[in-house]
């Protein structure tokens, strides 16, 4: 199998599942207790927040272990608006683009319906985001914009340095979500700009169910979860084991990243320029800079779960970036936000190469498109 959806999730690396199981058996108690095993506990957890500070760019104070991404981005907003409202209960707004993790935009979505008022960001056709818009839109009564660093769909970088001046310009936080910027880019929390960052650790060959939001030191965020763990920011007994494994693929991570990410960008040229001699085939985000794992195309407007159904039979995995229900494919989100139609936008395929994705991995795929897709693609198999 040619596993080419490292955007969704990676495989654990083996050196984090064996210290996930030398945490399990070795630091069992709870570091909260003032006796020698949960101490033992505690210092597992000061090291392994020190190695995911290092990797993440910022200082172990700053960094609240979470159950994941979508925890940290959640607290971050929450707390955030919560916050200024405290502060100035005219500045109530939150900003984020129009191609947000679908979780945040049915945050923002929530947040309406009791009255937050919320805007949207557009972005252009290759999925740049519209900064001229983005400045009429950030204004004083502001609290929070929030953006990705690269969209999960279309690998898509955006400006997190552009709106960071406008939102501090505003008196306005920043929140970046980085969850597909861990392993794929380097990051530095100190140098971004961003007041809030969310990760997740298993994009990064880490497990799932840790993550951790980044606060700018003297951010006084509110926690989501009540109680006296992570310096009173967030409640709950730390998942050792988890955070022990985040550990470690920080560390992996860091080592080889500047490898991975020259060979992962000339694994997506080759994959691209394969793709692109297919008649019929858009790549989108083709001008714009993007992830060097990401390729994001259509083929014709054939429906994605027909050519990911035919890809899978051949032995390569893929996914959708459209949301499926079981009344059928609803068509992407941030494709539409680019001005493709529905049945365009219902046709995105998208490939996420990873560490492990080899030259021969790119081969095969272009081969069982060239067998299983491109015969779809035929007038006479279109107007069938």
């Amino acid at each position: 199998m040619i596993y080419l959806d490292h955007n969704a999730t990676t495989r654990p690396a083996p050196e984090v599942v064996t210290e996930m199981v030398d945490a399990l058996e070795r630091a069992w108690a709870n570091p909260s207790s003032t006796h020698e095993p949960g101490q033992g506990a505690r210092r597992l957890l000061a090291d392994a927040r020190t190695r995911v500070a290092r990797l993440l760019g910022c200082s172990g104070a700053e960094l609240v272990f979470t159950s994941g991404a979508t925890e940290a981005n959640t607290t971050a907003v929450l707390g955030a608006l919560a916050l200024a409202a405290e502060r100035d209960v005219a500045r109530r707004r939150w900003v984020l683009s129009a191609v947000e993790h679908p979780g945040l935009l049915a945050l923002a979505e929530r947040l309406r319906e009791r009255g937050t008022p919320v805007d949207l960001i557009p972005v252009d056709a290759q999925g740049r985001l519209d900064l001229p818009a983005a400045g009429r839109l950030i204004g004083p009564d502001v609290a929070l914009v929030s953006l990705m660093g690269a969209n999960n769909e279309t690998g898509v970088l955006m400006p997190v340095a552009e709106v960071s001046a406008m939102a501090h310009a505003a008196g306005a936080r920043l929140h970046v979500d980085a969850t597909q910027l861990a392993g794929k880019a380097v990051l530095d929390f100190a140098a971004s700009g961003a007041d809030l960052m969310g990760v997740s650790a298993h994009k990064l060959h880490g497990p799932k169910g840790v993550g951790a939001l980044l606060v700018r030191k003297g951010l006084a965020l509110p926690g989501l979860l009540a109680g006296r763990q992570e310096r009173h920011r967030r409640g709950g007994t730390e998942n050792i084991p988890g955070i022990a494994g985040f550990a470690a693929a920080c560390d992996r991570t860091a080592a080889t990243l500047a490898d991975d990410l020259m060979r992962m960008t000339a694994l997506r040229q080759q994959l691209e320029a394969g793709l692109l001699a297919v008649p019929g085939v858009k790549l989108f985000g083709q001008q714009a800079a993007r992830l060097p794992n990401t390729v994001c195309v259509r083929f014709g407007r054939l429906d994605s779960e027909q050519v990911l159904g035919r890809l899978a039979r051949a032995g390569v995995v893929a996914s959708s970036g459209a949301a499926c229900t079981a009344a059928g494919t609803q068509p992407s989100h941030v494709l539409l936000a680019m001005g493709e139609d529905a049945e365009a936008a219902r046709a995105g395929v998208r490939f996420s190469l990873g560490r492990e994705t080899t030259a021969a991995d790119i081969a095969h795929t272009l081969a069982a498109v060239q067998r299983v897709v491109v015969p779809l693609l035929a007038p006479e198999a279109m107007a069938a």
